[in-house]
């Protein structure tokens, strides 16, 4: 720039420059003095940063000449910088390697910091029919200094189920087209314009549908199921047939059945168990050896029966369950299970009629059964009480706290026609 001294003095002139190109440029040297009717030159220097600002075009630059002796005289000059466009960008995968049994999603982030905008494309070649690639059909236009993302999915054309994984590169090309940047490297003039490739490397694991721990989880499995099926249920149904086996034959000692003639009574002047072998009221029993009881005749006989009684009682109180014998029968308990499923705890009291048999601490127990050889018999009208003073409910399978003890108790025997008196 030519600075020249009209004035009639000697004058010192200082520079600044003003508009978009100021933070970049420079005025040497900053100070120049000239004689009255004399000129200099100055040298502006433009010195624009590889960055994405400025960008790319023609920037207006004003240097402002001011003179010291009279500032009034304050001069600008004017003129056009064109700022040429480059190309530079970069690209990433993101994630570079995942692990799918078939397909699986990635995204190219790429970041334009060039200082012109360009158009964006995702390219990939297929490996024939054994991976193919889901691209987005349209090009993306991504601004000075800002950045986009681009999502494509990678699938494999066969479902692997058994055997090892299989790793499968991936080479995705981002191709960024923009203006002539003569002065990016690697770049080509294509129609005016540079045409930018950014090759990346990935890789898609492909897992089996059944790994080797699955596999030998299913074989394990398997032979469990194999030795439920033949070992263990097999003794378990046998040790099942063999308890009610002894259960019954518990049963016929107990009411005096014998297995070769169910239906009746057994030997002459069988009675109630006392030992005279006489019925009560009826004398010596009036039977032959060899002939069934007749109803109402003896005790020998009878059919199986049982009640059950079920006693809900809230902490801090008792209650009492009661089952009554029916009218003409005679009751012979020979077993008894008592139930606290719950885990209450209190006491429960167990009364055959005015007969108390059994007191129990609840806390000691979940499930019991008790048995009798010599049966305890009730007679009609009589009760089976239960009697439960509940001190704490417990804590069911459910997990939460019941609001009140629950006792369940059942009685089994031989129930009799009471003799003719």
């Amino acid at each position: 720039m030519t600075v020249r001294n009209d004035s009639d003095v000697v004058e010192a002139y200082e520079f600044e420059v003003v508009g978009e190109c100021a933070p970049w440029t420079s005025v040497e040297p900053a100070r120049l003095s000239l004689y009255p009717g004399t000129s200099g030159q100055v040298a502006v220097l433009l010195r624009p940063p590889r960055a994405s600002t400025p960008r790319a075009g023609e920037i207006p630059l004003g240097v402002r000449v001011l003179p010291s002796e009279r500032p009034e005289a304050v001069a600008v000059s004017e003129t056009t910088v064109v700022v040429e466009p480059f190309g530079q960008q970069r690209a990433e995968l993101v994630p570079q390697r995942r692990r799918a049994w078939r397909s699986a999603r990635y995204h190219v982030r790429l970041h334009n910091e060039g200082n012109t905008a360009v158009s964006v494309a995702l390219s990939a070649a297929a490996l024939d029919d054994r991976l193919t690639y889901e691209l987005p059909q349209r090009p993306v236009s991504v601004e000075p200094g800002e950045a986009t993302e681009i999502d494509f999915r990678v699938r494999v054309g066969k479902v692997l189920w058994f055997g090892k994984s299989v790793e499968w590169p991936l080479n995705p090309v981002v191709t960024a087209t923009g203006p002539a940047a003569s002065g990016a490297p690697g770049a080509t003039l294509v129609d005016g314009g540079a045409v930018l490739e950014h090759p990346l490397d990935g890789e898609l694991v492909q897992l089996p549908v059944f790994s080797r721990w699955l596999l030998a989880l299913l074989a394990a499995l398997l032979a469990l199921v194999l030795a439920w099926l033949l070992l263990v249920r097999p003794a378990i149904q046998s040790a099942a047939r063999e308890a009610a086996d002894d259960r019954a034959e518990e049963i016929v000692e107990a009411g005096g059945v014998n297995p070769d003639n169910p239906g009746g009574g057994g030997e002459q002047g069988q009675g109630t168990g006392n030992g005279n072998g006489q019925q009560p009221g009826t004398g010596d029993g009036g039977q032959q050896p060899g002939q069934p009881g007749q109803p109402g005749t003896g005790l020998g006989g009878g059919q199986q029966g049982s009640g059950t009684i079920e006693v809900g009682t809230a902490g801090g109180q008792q209650r009492q369950g009661t089952y009554t014998i029916p009218d003409g029968k005679l009751f012979r308990i020979t077993d008894l299970v008592v139930s606290n499923h719950q885990g209450d705890e209190g006491v429960l009291t167990i009364s055959f009629g005015e007969q108390r048999v059994l007191t129990l601490a609840l806390e000691t127990f979940r499930n019991q059964d008790f048995h009798w050889v010599a049966p305890i018999e009730i007679r009609e009208n009589d009760t089976v009480t239960a009697l439960v003073q509940c001190t704490k409910p417990g804590t069911p399978a459910t997990g939460q706290q019941s609001q009140q003890c629950f006792q369940t108790l059942n009685v089994s025997g031989l129930l009799n026609d009471l003799p003719e008196e």
